[in-house]
């Protein structure tokens, strides 16, 4: 420990009020992060003679000093040492990936609402039912809904503009509401059986459907009877295969952490209105020698305080107090049960989660073996220096456009036995002759490295370029110019006939090219950094194209501005349904006058 720092007199200072700690080293390293109800005692039990864990008295071992910050509330820590922790990423906090992106199923509140996926932050414009686990859990749980109540899942854009049903009306997956094949009041209805259904209200559903079946068959309107009889059995159905033992349809989930050879896996499988819509793994970050227990207990504060948090929660551990449930009660305003299974339906999900995670477990230990593998084989083949104490670092280039047109560039990252998302990046290439790839790759590079140059970004350690001598070359002078010459640079050229496994590694120190066998662990890897690359430039180079191509003749007509232009594009769908639209239909637009849609009917005839 520091000999300036002296923890009896750091605690004849702090407060016995709830706030959040910083552990910080001599260099301002914040170590880590912690909330505690009472400060003065939580920070002491830092600071015994024998502490349980090695890795916490190898943090306090660094302590230089420690900062609290008093809040009025422990949920109110707990809200400001999740935000530091995303901001500082301290080493010793256990840290789970801030996935914000659950989907969720999404009723509009439209005239004829539409019924489809959701991925982002909710609003009060429509309503809101999940989150689900996976997009594939939402895209079943609508496939279900089409089929039972028939709700249109098209965009505005589309079913204001429809002059004849669908596909989906043919093959009796929507009502057809768009062309008025049904009444708004039956529409309502259905709508209204599809909101029950989704907050697991099956049985009131069920007895809705059979008494209007009923009222169908007396009056022998026997094929809309056969509609209620054929929803009737697919809620049955939906209720032998996934409802659970308390009939009541509640929102649940479980959350089990599993340990298996040093590896931990937390495991959240989610029940929602009665469903099982199945689970999700995570693997926590800086987590070696942690506790099953501390695993869990950080899963559930960073979860919960990003995502809703349901009726109760079932674990496979018990927690060491009610602390953590009633901080969790503090944020949702209610009591937030947090339980041990007890009765048997509560067993086998926990039990289906624990299995899942190991699984999980066993699936990762060997993609991380045969990462490991390729990595090991590269290094040999590249003449790669290895550093035990960083992670090799790979940024991979590649450029995409149409015969010039929208050219972009694409950076991805493999750091970790893995592509790291977060840190791709795509740029937008200008200033350059139109399908000139040696300019736009100096451009890339030097536009991604500049702050690598000026100390403010980390340096990879390999730089991988997709393209032969002269992209290489080109690179090779951008990074000369940053004066990051050092850097070790390869290009990986197509092959004869451009086949897999036929590519060619050139390098820039002027050794002579390579081409490994297609078998080669290393060659594997570079391949697929390479087509993630590719794959980043296309997506990105598309979405640039068809911006250019949709908005570029609006941008050519006097008076349509960026406002003007959304109105239009959000009205009509695009550019083809501008283009279809009469002058009439072009001034019920907000913000189009009569005059101006004119002079667009003018311009694009």
């Amino acid at each position: 420990m520091d000999e300036k720092f002296d923890a009896k007199e750091l605690l004849a200072t702090l407060t016995e009020l709830p706030g959040v700690y910083r552990m910080v080293d001599a260099k301002g390293t914040v170590l880590y992060v912690g909330k505690a109800k009472n400060l003065k005692k939580r920070v002491a039990s830092y600071f015994r003679e024998n502490h349980p864990s090695p890795r916490i008295a190898l943090m306090v071992a660094q302590i230089a000093r420690v900062e609290t910050t008093v809040t009025r509330s422990e949920a109110e820590a707990l809200l400001l040492e999740n935000n530091l922790i995303k901001s500082l990423a301290p080493r010793y906090n256990i840290l789970f990936r801030d996935d914000k992106s659950y989907p969720y199923i999404v009723l509009t509140r439209d005239p004829y609402p539409r019924l489809g996926f959701f991925r982002g932050n909710t609003d009060r414009r429509a309503d809101y039912f999940g989150p689900f686990p996976s997009s594939l859990a939402v895209r079943d749980s609508v496939n279900l809904l089409q089929r039972m109540f028939r709700l249109r899942t098209c965009e505005n854009s589309v079913f204001n503009n429809r002059s004849r049903p669908c596909l989906l009306h043919q093959i009796k997956r929507c009502s057809g509401p768009c062309v008025d094949l049904i009444a708004p009041q039956a529409y309502a209805q259905d709508v209204q059986m599809a909101t029950l259904f989704l907050l697991g209200r099956h049985q009131e559903v069920i007895g809705r459907l059979s008494e209007a079946m009923d009222q169908a068959a007396g009056a022998l309107a026997f094929e809309q009877a056969a509609v209620y009889r054929d929803q009737i059995q697919s809620l049955r159905h939906v209720q032998d295969k996934q409802y659970i033992e308390t009939g009541r349809g509640e929102d649940v989930d479980v959350v089990v952490v599993v340990e298996d050879g040093g590896m931990l896996c937390v495991n959240l499988a989610m029940v929602r209105g009665g469903r099982h819509l199945g689970d999700k793994t995570q693997f926590p970050s800086n987590a070696a020698d942690s506790s099953p227990l501390d695993v869990l207990c950080a899963f559930l504060t960073q979860h919960y305080l990003v995502h809703p948090i349901p009726e109760r929660v079932y674990l496979n551990l018990p927690l060491p107090d009610g602390d953590l449930a009633a901080t969790l009660g503090e944020l949702a305003k209610r009591p937030v049960p947090i339980l041990e299974a007890r009765l048997t339906m509560q067993k086998m999900w926990v039990e289906m989660a624990e299995q899942n995670a190991r699984l999980a477990i066993v699936a990762r230990r060997s993609v991380l073996l045969r990462q490991a593998s390729r990595l090991d084989a590269l290094h040999e083949v590249l003449g790669l220096e290895s550093d035990e104490d960083k992670e090799t670092r790979i940024e991979c280039f590649d450029i995409s456009h149409t015969q010039g047109e929208s050219a972009v560039a694409s950076c991805v990252v493999y750091q970790g036995n893995g592509m790291r998302k977060s840190d791709y990046r795509r740029f937008n290439i200008q200033g350059i002759t139109p399908g000139d790839d040696y300019a736009a790759i100096r451009q890339a590079v030097l536009r991604r490295y500049e702050k690598v140059a000026s100390g403010e970004a980390v340096a990879p350690s390999l730089v991988l370029i997709d393209g032969g001598k002269g992209q290489l070359g080109c690179a090779l002078s951008a990074l000369e110019e940053l004066g990051l010459a050092h850097l070790p640079l390869l290009g990986i050229a197509k092959g004869e006939a451009r086949k897999p496994g036929l590519e060619i590694l050139i390098f820039a120190d002027g050794r002579e090219p390579v081409q490994l066998s297609p078998e080669h662990p290393a060659l594997h890897l570079l391949q697929e950094i390479r087509d993630e690359a590719h794959r980043f430039a296309i997506s990105g180079h598309r979405a640039q194209r068809s911006k250019t191509r949709r908005t570029s003749r609006l941008d050519e007509i006097a008076g349509i501005g960026p406002k003007r232009r959304k109105a239009l594009i959000s009205h009509f769908g695009g550019l083809q349904g501008i283009s279809n639209a009469g002058v009439d239909q072009l001034s019920a637009v907000p913000g189009i006058s009569r005059e101006l849609a004119e002079t667009i009917y003018t311009a694009l005839h």
